[in-house]
Parts: structure tokens; C-alpha cells; sequence
């Protein structure tokens, strides 16, 4: 009867201790390190669409604080076309979920994410309040398949599109984005 008290509460020790140890020799990502982008919740509500992952990205590393939202949208594109037009971007790049009054500041381009190819806007996002952002809308396709991505931010648009791509070009980002779209 004495022997059980004595096993449990040496089964709890071991157990911190070996916790503890195990917390203190792990290494912390390289991400956090550096303070540059950290996962968030992602912030909106459902829609057609199943939520995706959402990044915070610190001032000093982007330029100003930036938030990035990524998510699929299978079965949402022109499966001959892909994403065409700068049009499509301003349909599908999910910046209506930040704001409903976005302007584009310029034409879009060419972009490739992981083995996607398709555009990526700038725009001015106008947010509740009158508070202005910068936003960057990216749409690529594969197959009949989009992975819809956007940032927005008080920095420059330039500076959060190369924060933006350079986070989204990542190895660990590229896995993510080709299981999405596996639909894993």
C-alpha cells in the first residue's frame, strides 16, 4: 500500500524533470529567433471556402507590421486559362475579407509560387475607421485550382510584396501550399 504513493509521485518527478529538459534543449524556430513571421489565428469567419493560415510579420523585418492570409480555393479557376487577368486577382485574392473598398494601384504582374504561376496586384485598402493599408493580392493556379494569397500593412507596397514572396517561397511554405493543394 505505502509503495504507490511512492511510484507516483516519482513518476511525476521524472516526468517535470524530463519536461522540463526536454523544453529547455529544444531550439526555438528560426522564424522566431529573428521576431519575423509568426502563425496567427486565422481571423475570419467561415465562407465557401475552408480557412487557411494566417502570418504576422514584425516592423523591423518587413517594413512595417504586415499580415499575410493563404488559403485554396479548389475548383474556383479557368482550367484552360488559369489566372488570366489582373480582373480575376481582384475577384479571388480574398482582399474583400479585409475591406470592401480596395483600389488597385497599378497593373499586376506575372508571379510563381511552388509551381503555381499566376498574378499578383498592389492596392490600396481603405479599412473601417478610414485607417489605409497597402495590400498585395496574389492569385496562382494549378490545374482548376487556386491558392489565393494577400498581405496588407501600413508599410510600402513594394517592401510588403518582396516580404510576402520571399515568406511564401520558403521550403517549409512551398511543402504547405503543395499539400493544400493536394488537399491534405
Amino acid at each position: 500500500m505505502r509503495r504507490w504513493p511512492v511510484i507516483a509521485s516519482a513518476t511525476v518527478v521524472l516526468g517535470a524533470l524530463s519536461g522540463a529538459a526536454a523544453y529547455q534543449h529544444v531550439a526555438p524556430l528560426q522564424d522566431e529567433q529573428k521576431g519575423e513571421w509568426q502563425e496567427i489565428a486565422w481571423p475570419f469567419p467561415r465562407d465557401g471556402w475552408p480557412a487557411g493560415k494566417a502570418f504576422r510579420c514584425s516592423a523591423a523585418a518587413c517594413g512595417g507590421e504586415v499580415e499575410l492570409y493563404v488559403r485554396p480555393k479548389m475548383g474556383f479557376c479557368n482550367c484552360d486559362r488559369g489566372v488570366a487577368d489582373d480582373d480575376e486577382v481582384d475577384r479571388v485574392a480574398d482582399l474583400d475579407l479585409l475591406s470592401e473598398h480596395f483600389a488597385p494601384l497599378a497593373p499586376g504582374q506575372m508571379v510563381r509560387l511552388a509551381d503555381m504561376q499566376g498574378r499578383i496586384r498592389a492596392y490600396d485598402l481603405k479599412l473601417s475607421g478610414g485607417l489605409r493599408h497597402a495590400a498585395i493580392g496574389v492569385a496562382v493556379s494549378r490545374h482548376c485550382d487556386l491558392l489565393v494569397a494577400v498581405a496588407h500593412g501600413k508599410g510600402d507596397a513594394p517592401e510588403m510584396r518582396r516580404a510576402a514572396l520571399d515568406f511564401l517561397a520558403r521550403s517549409e511554405m512551398t511543402h504547405w501550399v503543395m499539400a493544400a493543394m493536394e488537399g491534405r
